[in-house]
């Protein structure tokens, strides 16, 4: 592999990024996005160059694709431990650079658009580089803190872009959220990565992930809880996973990001960063295959799974589209999280863990395509709500068209991409669980069912009076809309299992015509019944809406979880916790200090009389001295 191409990669946007940052007040805003754009496409077409090179023309030896390291000792703590800093190139890091450099190419491309006329135009393209930087940097990592560094960055650059209306209160409120929420996570992961390197002795992915490797031997034998060490390690990893992926119950974050601009919740909530934590479990998933059974696998399998469902079900009740689809996005996560749960790890029973990643790769094309459509739409409208749309399919052509791919990709009708890798979910939920089969089913009905929906809500259904004709967004904005609509309908025909599998040796794969079809039955129940509610006016939705009575309210109000996380935060946390501290703190901690200080301003002032500067004063306390001194000589002296 060309190391010097490796290193550019991620190095290019890292240069934009302090050019516009620095010099943001001097280039034009026209002159920064190209700038951006240009820094991105020459990424991505590096990107792409190595994925050709790595899997067509140094191809497998001895039957699997080869890893490849580059590598510098950054810092060193033991003859064996220490963290480097350097380059990883396997299956998932080629195949997520890939993901990352077409998405955020095709969210640069139509910033230029949308973003037009924007004060902050140039920061925001700095944002984005600096986000596509840390992303690269993250899937390229070749140890778990290299790894952990990367993914703080970018969680710094999500907060920065999610909070990129700095003087609109709810935008604030959203990136403290995201940032909070996801540092607790990050907390939990960080100990984890404490934990595998004192009982292991390594940071380093390909000794961790070694059957045959010296860390499997050391943590055999510890255990904590009935379960060893590196259990609980990878169940605190799991932690940092599912908060940057917004698994259950670390998601509340997520529907609040969308108050960022649109193409940051294409790139970001769609389809790089919150597909961190499935990645970082694919990374490791040798090491969660090995220990205990499987144990934490377990985990990652039903937190995904419920995750999935529960995502599924209040996207169906939200109005704003820009939150159905983070909901959706949560859901998605789920599906991957589930499959990966449920993996082998050899040939055909690794059929999980491809499909996760297929699964990964299909949707990062069409959910980023869902998250721009709907900014073109908002765009058009100047809305995120479906009842200020309606009957925009004969203003906004285009948007129309591609929109309606994506909704289908992602409900999983053939032949497009989310019908191949969904199919893949189900076959691997199928063989392991028929419990978690059958939420993925369920799951896969309620996903397109909410999709019509708002495809429906939006396109068809009564047309409202716009105060503006509604009109087609620019060719920055459209061209991505084509691309990924392409992309949607194509990437499921790469024979993704030849490529990307968890022993890295490939396998072919069939469908299975009895689960293929229920899934499509499922689907398509979706999509009718998304039909009959939705494309023409009627009460049909508020009359079900009203039969589900409370159950309707919980779901549209995202079963109060906000609420119950800001009654912990205020009542037991703040009242309880902090409050007792901070007045320990105030009356006996700091009223000591003050106290201390007060009385030594008291003394002071009984006392700085003797340094009055008189000279009969001194002449006085000289003279008391001497006669004090002579009296007490005397007593020595008589006695």
């Amino acid at each position: 592999m060309n190391l010097i191409n490796l290193i550019l990669i991620p190095a290019i946007p890292l240069a934009v990024f302090l050019v516009l940052g620095i010099f943001s007040h001097k280039i034009k805003p026209a002159v920064s996005g190209v700038v951006g754009v240009a820094g991105l496409a020459t990424s991505t077409l590096l990107s792409f160059y190595t994925a050709w090179q790595y899997f067509f023309v140094l191809g497998k030896l001895d039957g699997v694709y080869q890893t490849f390291v580059e590598k510098i000792t950054w810092m060193q703590f033991t003859e064996s431990l220490h963290i480097d800093m350097g380059v990883l190139i396997d299956p998932i890091s080629v195949m997520m650079l890939i993901v990352v450099s077409t998405i955020s190419l095709m969210v640069h491309i139509y910033s230029r658009g949308y973003m037009k006329g924007d004060d902050g135009y140039t920061r925001f393209f700095a944002y984005l580089s600096l986000f596509t930087f840390s992303m690269y940097g993250l899937v390229l990592a070749t140890n778990l803190f290299q790894i952990y560094i990367f993914w703080e960055l970018v969680g710094v650059s999500s907060f920065l872009l999610i909070g990129y209306y700095y003087t609109k209160t709810s935008a604030i409120a959203a990136a403290k959220k995201a940032f909070i929420v996801t540092r607790f996570a990050d907390f939990g992961f960080l100990i984890g990565i404490f934990i595998i390197g004192f009982y292991t002795n390594t940071f380093d992915f390909q000794t961790l992930n070694d059957p045959q490797g010296p860390a499997i031997l050391t943590w055999a034998s510890s255990s904590f809880m009935g379960l060893s060490v590196i259990t609980w390690a990878l169940i605190l990893i799991f932690m940092g996973g599912a908060g940057k992926s917004a698994m259950f119950p670390l998601h509340i974050w997520l529907p609040d990001a969308m108050e960022g601009p649109t193409p940051v919740s294409a790139l970001i909530h769609a389809a790089t960063m919150v597909v961190a934590g499935v990645y970082l479990v694919a990374r490791l998933f040798p090491m969660f295959y090995m220990v205990e059974d499987g144990f934490a696998l377990n985990i990652v399998a039903y937190v995904g799974a419920f995750s999935a469902l529960f995502a599924a079900i209040i996207a169906i009740t939200q109005t704003d589209i820009k939150r159905v689809l983070a909901f959706s996005t949560m859901s998605q996560l789920g599906y991957m999280m589930m499959s990966l749960g449920v993996s082998g790890f050899d040939g055909h029973e690794g059929v999980g863990y491809m499909a996760s990643m297929f699964h990964l790769f299909t949707h990062a094309m069409f959910k980023a395509l869902l998250f721009l459509g709907a900014g073109s739409v908002i765009h058009a409208v100047h809305s995120n709500y479906l009842k200020d749309m309606g009957g925009l399919r004969k203003y906004m052509p285009v948007t129309n068209i591609t929109f309606l791919i994506a909704a289908l990709a992602i409900a999983g009708v053939p032949p497009l991409a989310g019908f191949w890798s969904k199919d893949e979910i189900l076959v691997a939920a199928y063989e392991n669980s028929q419990f978690l089969y059958g939420i993925g089913v369920f799951v896969a009905g309620l996903t397109a069912f909410y999709m019509f929906r708002i495809y429906f809500g939006i396109f068809w259904g009564k047309e409202t009076n716009y105060k503006h004709a509604p009109h087609e967004s620019p060719f920055s904005m459209t061209l991505p809309l084509m691309i990924l609509a392409i992309l949607s309908i194509g990437a499921g025909f790469i024979p993704f299992s030849e490529f990307v599998t968890a022993d890295k040796a490939g396998f072919a794969t069939h469908i299975n015509l009895e689960l293929a079809a229920i899934a499509i039955v499922a689907g398509l129940l979706g999509i009718v019944l998304a039909w009959i509610f939705y494309k023409k006016e009627n009460d049909l939705a508020f009359r079900f809406s009203n039969a589900f009575g409370r159950f309707y309210t919980w779901t549209s109000h995202k079963f109060y979880f906000d609420e119950i996380y800001l009654f912990i935060a205020r009542r037991i946390f703040f009242q309880s916790v902090a409050a007792p501290i901070a007045k320990f703190d105030k009356k006996i901690v700091d009223g000591t200090m003050e106290g201390i200080g007060n009385q030594t301003v008291v003394v002071s002032r009984k006392i700085k009389g003797m340094q009055s500067g008189k000279v009969q004063d001194y002449a006085f306390g000289f003279i008391g001295g001497v006669v004090i001194l002579a009296l007490v000589f005397i007593y020595i002296w008589t006695n």
